[in-house]
């Protein structure tokens, strides 16, 4: 062991060596990092000064726009860094911040989203004891559980990646510290490390993608069976759309990569997968949720005129 190197810094190998691409990608990412931030931050903003917006399914939709917001900035200004440098180093204690705010961010969100699931539940299911069963201290409580259990998620991935030794090769083939890549460069036995990715990571995302599965069928059960209104139907439908799609964008990928996996995935497949939830979802879900909700796009454009004609309102 005292003749082994440790490894102080990792080489990020980034999605491609071309330079002409390189150039095209920083572009590309660089619009679609401030489109995120726009977004995102133009509905939080709106969910904190709207007084009609206050309530817990704004409330949550506030929590996950700072969520993308802070789960973008992870890896996107490493990432474009390295398309401007030749070589995109990053320390080994850098490497585990990352790691563990990536993965603290992704697994709150997951579990977010199983909770604005059943929010939708109970508002739509049982309306008349909606203020009881979602009032403000549980909608708090609830935001607290959330991200308490993704920091908890990441900081045993986080502890147990720290304890191995990193001896050989320094170059991870990603754009920034992800588990897997680094897990193969590690010296010794990573068992018990891809364990917990499966077991434990592997829960976290099934059990949140179970409960909303649940609400939603109770949801579509409820309104075919004694919703007879079809006015109220539709209604009740159209906010759950934009949910479901986010559901959609965030799950599908993130089963495939650390559910649905195994030895023989290709690096560039784990990049792909990993660009579609970590980035491209934060950077639709703004647009999602706006597109579809007319109380978001009344209040932003209401908010936009106090901004732009101070006189005018």
């Amino acid at each position: 062991m005292e003749n082994q190197t440790e490894v102080s810094e990792f080489i990020l190998l980034g999605l491609t060596t071309l330079r002409e691409m390189q150039c095209f990608l920083f572009t590309l990412f660089l619009l679609l990092y401030v489109a995120s931030m726009l977004g995102n931050g133009a509905i939080m903003a709106v969910v904190m000064a709207e007084p009609r917006l206050h309530t817990p399914m704004y409330f949550f939709l506030g929590n996950l726009s700072c969520l993308d917001i802070c789960y973008s900035t992870v890896i996107m200004p490493k990432m474009l860094a390295g398309f401007l440098l030749r070589h995109q180093t990053i320390s080994f204690t850098s490497c585990l911040a990352q790691l563990h705010f990536f993965h603290f961010l992704g697994s709150t969100e997951a579990v977010l989203l199983a909770v604005m699931a059943y929010d939708r539940y109970v508002a739509i299911c049982n309306p008349l004891r909606y203020r009881l069963v979602m009032s403000p201290r549980v909608c708090l409580l609830l935001a607290a559980a959330t991200w308490s259990s993704g920091f908890l998620h990441a900081l045993m991935h986080t502890v147990m990646t720290s304890r191995l030794h990193f001896c050989g090769p320094n170059r991870i083939h990603h754009f920034f510290c992800d588990i897997k890549p680094l897990l193969s460069l590690a010296c010794g036995n990573t068992s018990l490390n891809l364990s917990l990715l499966n077991i434990v990571t592997g829960g976290i995302v099934i059990g949140p993608f179970i409960v909303t599965l649940l609400s939603y069928l109770y949801i579509i059960s409820f309104l075919l069976l004694k919703v007879k209104s079809h006015a109220s139907r539709v209604k009740a439908f159209s906010t759950c759309t934009s949910h479901l799609t986010v559901v959609t964008l965030l799950y599908v990928p993130v089963i495939f990569n650390y559910v649905l996996t195994s030895p023989e995935d290709s690096a560039e497949r784990d990049m792909i997968v990993t660009l579609m939830y970590s980035i491209v979802t934060s950077v639709l879900n703004p647009l999602i949720y706006t597109l579809r909700n007319r109380e978001v796009k009344s209040a932003l454009r209401k908010m936009l005129g106090r901004k732009l004609f101070p006189r005018w309102t």
